[in-house]
């Protein structure tokens, strides 16, 4: 799976993620993916997935599709996910089915985002979370998110962020180094 975390500390948001895609049990490492990079940019805006390999060019291309996307707020967020979700399964054959009691179609992805208005997470049935301090998604998140609290107080966004991938691929089978990470000074 991932490692993917976000932070906002003192003005500035920090997105990180790990490198490996994991086939069944069989990992594909940096050194052998030509596009090892889980976090793309769209605007003034990063985004990194978990769930399936293809969810990173299909929503990349839907976004290069719609217009007037917004992502500077949740409720902005949601709407945007809302207009992409329609596109998703009209476009690109999205399957919305998870289990038979959800409320919602599902997405099937979990998305972090960061840009200059904060750090945000959008869930498989488009819930929207604005996170205050730090967040972490992927089957590394319980020890990223545990080692972000640990030295949160101590170090810069990104210094946190890169404590809490590099946590994460050291614990978590599924993740791996290197990691990519960007910064955003945030809108004052």
């Amino acid at each position: 799976m991932t490692t993917i975390v976000v932070v906002k500390k003192d003005g500035h948001c920090a997105i990180a993620a790990d490198s490996q895609s994991t086939f069944g049990d069989t990992r594909l490492a940096a050194m052998d993916d030509a596009r090892w990079n889980k976090i793309f940019q769209y605007d003034d805006n990063y985004f990194a997935i978990c769930g399936s390999a293809a969810h990173d060019l299909v929503l990349q291309s839907a976004l290069k599709k719609i217009k007037k996307l917004d992502f500077s707020n949740r409720a902005a967020i949601f709407e945007s996910f809302r207009k992409l979700h329609r596109k998703l399964k009209d476009d690109f054959f999205l399957k919305t089915d998870e289990e038979d009691d959800d409320a919602y179609e599902s997405s099937q992805m979990t998305v972090l985002i960061v840009n200059r208005y904060g750090i945000f997470g959008v869930y498989s049935l488009r819930e929207v979370y604005e996170f205050e301090r730090f967040w972490a998604s992927g089957s590394g998140r319980d020890y990223a998110i545990g080692a972000m609290h640990a030295v949160y107080s101590q170090l810069s966004a990104s210094e946190i962020a890169k404590v809490g991938v590099e946590t994460g691929c050291m614990f978590d089978v599924a993740s791996s180094l290197p990691m990519t990470l960007y910064s955003v000074e945030m809108k004052a």
